[in-house]
């Protein structure tokens, strides 16, 4: 097992990212030693990074025009006068500000599901209160992953209701016909160790103060007023255009464009700013557009190696019979293939084909596979370098350069997230708990209600 290319390149990118190489870089390192290792030639690994990179193009375009739209709004002033009344709100206490960018980023992912489209536009004006609070950033990254994966895991709106349903579709696929509402029954679990997890990061891990340098924000501008003006309406009008265009089309860019031109009809932008407000949108978000990219092209390569499939079908000659031992080893190799692929809703499918037979044999309950898949494909989300769970976080605290990816990012992620979801997702798949608390929940609820 320990010589499986995927063990190999995801274990060297770790280390790699850990030794602050560039996470590009990294990742192209990690994806040719992959294809060596399983005995592709280093030119047709690199023909299958490149022909692989286009499974992210709309997400990296998407992140592009994001970022000059943030630009954008940043610059007529509205996000920073909204900064200035979460200031208020927040009355000079860290835990408000963390739990309440927790609350809104879990509605980014299913009351409004813009996913990480809101962090550009709204943390960098936060800085500054995060800095006179003197707020550890790295909380504040929990605290934004935690909203943007505990809602897909545990609750059927939104992105969470795709997840589910590639979960049940997958299921089904392998020989396993369950109820929708099964998965949410089973899933709370995982999300009560996530909320564990960014309770621990909040009041424990990153409680003490630490000091930032007031450096100057990318597209930022000083607030000389907090009165709302015509142009400030009009920048809330453009954000809603974005979002009605991208819930009626499905698409991020479609979303962007529409409210970068609703902007430049109303004259809230100028037309001869567009090239600055690129350049802007760019150095927020090119970087970590090209990742997404590259971190695609590295997921084809490590399903071009063959490699996935092995080390699953591994897992079957080892336990002998033992479900502890099982269910341990199919989270931990969930955890390599999503670190390494960079997202959860693709896992599924990859792992459900042996996991579902195996898990079966096992003599695990249905609720228990749930929870064994789910969590396998959840684990590595958090703290993994190309997921855009890490990545949309770092481009909002990196505003003004003094938020490490990886340091700051990744490895906080990691611990508070992963160690907590492979808890629960052992206790979740082997005993039954989560469905039997969800059963007296439900019986509670409609005795009463």
């Amino acid at each position: 097992m320990l010589s499986n290319p995927i063990i190999i390149s995801v274990t060297i990118m770790i280390i790699l990212c850990l030794l602050k190489l560039n996470v590009i870089f990294a990742i192209l390192i990690s994806a040719l030693i992959a294809g060596f290792t399983s005995g592709m030639g280093l030119s047709e690994t690199m023909t299958i990074l490149i022909d692989g990179m286009g499974g992210n193009s709309a997400t990296a375009l998407s992140y592009i025009l994001l970022g000059t739209l943030a630009v954008a709004i940043n610059n007529t002033g509205v996000a920073g006068i909204i900064a200035k009344k979460i200031s208020k709100i927040v009355s000079g206490k860290k835990w408000i500000l963390l739990s309440l960018i927790a609350t809104i980023t879990c509605f980014s992912q299913n009351l409004i599901p813009v996913h990480i489209a809101f962090i550009p536009i709204l943390i960098p004006p936060l800085l500054r209160l995060m800095d006179e609070l003197k707020l550890d950033r790295r909380a504040m990254a929990c605290s934004l992953t935690f909203g943007l994966k505990m809602p897909y895991i545990a609750i059927p709106v939104g992105f969470g209701l795709v997840f589910h349903t590639i979960i049940k579709d997958q299921l089904k696929i392998n020989g396993l016909d369950i109820d929708s509402s099964l998965i949410w029954k089973s899933t709370w679990i995982l999300a009560l160790a996530m909320i564990i997890g960014l309770g621990v990061a909040i009041f424990i891990s990153y409680n003490k103060n630490r000091n930032y340098k007031e450096l100057p924000l990318v597209g930022g501008q000083s607030i000389t007023s907090e009165k709302m003006e015509l142009k400030h309406w009009l920048t809330l009008v453009a954000a809603i255009v974005a979002f009605v265009v991208q819930i009626k089309t499905s698409s991020l860019p479609l979303g962007a464009i529409a409210a970068l031109t609703f902007m430049l009809l109303t004259k809230v932008i100028k037309w001869n700013a567009l090239d600055s407000l690129l350049s802007g949108g760019l150095e927020i978000m090119a970087l970590i557009a090209f990742i997404m990219l590259v971190a695609a092209g590295y997921g084809a390569v490590l399903r071009a190696t063959g490699g996935i499939e092995t080390l699953v079908e591994s897992v079957v000659s080892v336990v002998n019979g033992s479900k502890l031992l099982g269910v341990f080893l199919m989270l931990l190799i969930g955890l390599f293939i999503t670190m390494g692929i960079g997202t959860s809703f693709g896992t599924i499918p990859i792992l459900a084909t042996i996991y579902v037979p195996l898990a079966l044999k096992l003599g695990i309950s249905s609720s228990g596979i749930i929870v064994l898949l789910a969590a396998a494909a959840a684990l590595g989300d958090a703290g993994s370098p190309a997921s855009d769970s890490t990545l949309g976080p770092t481009s909002g605290l990196n505003a003004d350069g003094q938020h490490d990816h990886i340091r700051d990012t990744c490895i906080p992620t990691f611990l508070h997230f992963n160690i907590p979801l492979l808890i629960a997702g052992l206790i979740g798949t082997i005993f039954n708990i989560p469905l039997i608390t969800a059963g007296i929940i439900e019986t509670i609820f409609y005795k009463f209600f």
